[in-house]
């Protein structure tokens, strides 16, 4: 009998990778979406269902046991991240008590595992390497709600004999990215030969393509591991760096406008993460 997984979120920059990475496995799955939202089944392969919700953040956990009858593995990717608004949106707690809502009707299924999806943001970034056991320290309402989703998450779901493993998202590119990041920003401005506003260039990021990071959430969901996951490349980028490799592609280095844009005192200088040798990566 195969292992049934559900995802949330399932269309979304980061679902959509992971739905296609679980289908590369042996897996039946069935995916939660919007009502009215567009889903086309050729861009997510070997879906079994589809759950249709107004708001799956407003859902009670009686309607989440019903959805979860028959799931063993439960990947909950969805939360509002709407670009330039989602780390001071009050919908964050929507998020939170919803998910609280999802396992809480895990539980009452019997569902046996479930994978959250982090943030870098809900560490202390002043460490500038972070590993999956740097103490927290959320400065925003989006990192704060996702703290508090994994320490209530962490501690009760052992209780209700679920495992439950949180994978921590850094700095991911890549296909669906929301044109008002940083690397399709370059793409669009680059490829017509309009100069690319910058700032210096010098804070050290960990850059990671987003179906890299699809396959090893999928990789997590289907393994034992439980506890935090940092999903990271390890490796550090200026975002000079990777702006020249964009510009590269279109041999147009010149435009990049590096110091145009002041800087943001509240980043941080330097993110990079790190992975225990449990899960593979130092």
């Amino acid at each position: 009998m195969k292992r049934e997984v559900l995802v949330t979120g399932a269309t979304g920059f980061v679902g959509k990778q992971i739905v296609r990475a679980l289908a590369r496995h042996d897996v039946e799955i069935t995916v939660v979406e919007r009502t009215g939202k567009a889903f086309d089944p050729k861009a997510l392969p070997k879906i079994k269902r589809v759950i249709p919700t107004t708001d799956l953040f407003h859902e009670s956990p009686e309607w989440w046991c019903e959805q979860f009858q028959g799931i063993d593995t439960v990947v909950h990717s969805a939360w509002y991240v709407e670009s330039g608004k989602y780390l001071l949106s009050p919908k964050n707690l929507d998020c939170l008590s919803g998910t609280l809502n999802l396992a809480r009707g895990a539980a009452q299924a019997g569902v046996r595992r479930i994978v959250g999806i982090g943030t870098c943001l809900e560490c202390d970034l002043t460490q500038g390497e972070v590993w999956e056991d740097t103490a927290m320290n959320p400065l925003t309402p989006y990192a704060a709600a996702k703290a508090a989703t994994y320490m209530a998450l962490s501690q009760w779901l052992p209780t209700q004999a679920i495992a439950f493993a949180w994978c921590r998202l850094f700095y991911l590119y890549g296909e669906g990215e929301d044109e008002r990041r940083l690397v399709p920003y370059l793409h669009a401005k680059l490829s017509v030969g309009q100069q690319a506003e910058l700032s210096s260039g010098n804070q050290v990021r960990d850059y990671l393509d987003v179906a890299v990071a699809g396959e090893m959430i999928a990789d997590v969901a289907l393994q034992p591991e439980q506890g935090v996951v940092n999903i990271c490349s390890g490796v550090p980028v200026t975002v000079r760096q990777l702006a020249e490799r964009i510009a590269d592609q279109y041999g147009r280095r010149d435009l990049l406008a590096f110091g145009a844009r002041s800087e943001n005192p509240q980043e941080p200088a330097y993110v990079v993460g790190r992975r225990s040798s449990r899960t593979g990566m130092s």
